[in-house]
């Protein structure tokens, strides 16, 4: 008997079986706040993604309409991954995670100042974030990064 696409209906078991696994959300993560969009960037991540695990990752987030993948301006060997708008509204979640792990990892290495500024108004941040990562930017890396090093 072959098993339902999702476990249940539930709103927290849709959204895990959709993004639930910590690699799915890294990805999103470099995306959003690092600005990486290639295979190779993404294997470049702190964390040590295994390639056979990326791989299955990039695509399952393709096939659940979180990111799309297209072809690399300038080398035509490379795909490049965007988020969806399905995915771009992942960001306030993202910022969420973020601001609670701020609050209770005493290591952390989120700048204070930004989750502030993210508290401070949290819609109005999500909104320049998500139109900033749209429009090809991301909040800590690249040139057109929000937050400066």
């Amino acid at each position: 008997m072959k098993r339902a696409e999702n476990k249940s209906h539930c709103p927290v078991n849709f959204a895990l079986e959709t993004f639930g696994d910590a690699w799915s959300l890294l990805i999103v993560r470099d995306i959003v706040f690092w600005g990486k969009h290639t295979y190779g960037e993404f294997l470049d991540s702190d964390e040590g993604i295994a390639t056979n695990v990326l791989a299955a990752r990039l695509a399952h987030l393709e096939s659940k309409g979180i990111l799309i993948k297209g072809p690399h301006e300038s080398d035509r060997r490379k795909e490049v991954y965007a988020l969806t708008e399905k995915g771009l509204a992942l960001i306030p979640i993202l910022l969420e995670m973020s601001g609670w792990s701020a609050t209770y990892d005493p290591e952390t290495t989120a700048p204070q100042k930004f989750v502030d500024a993210v508290y401070a108004d949290r819609a109005g941040m999500f909104t320049r974030i998500q139109d900033l990562v749209r429009s090809g930017g991301s909040l800590f890396g690249g040139e057109r990064s929000m937050v400066k090093p």
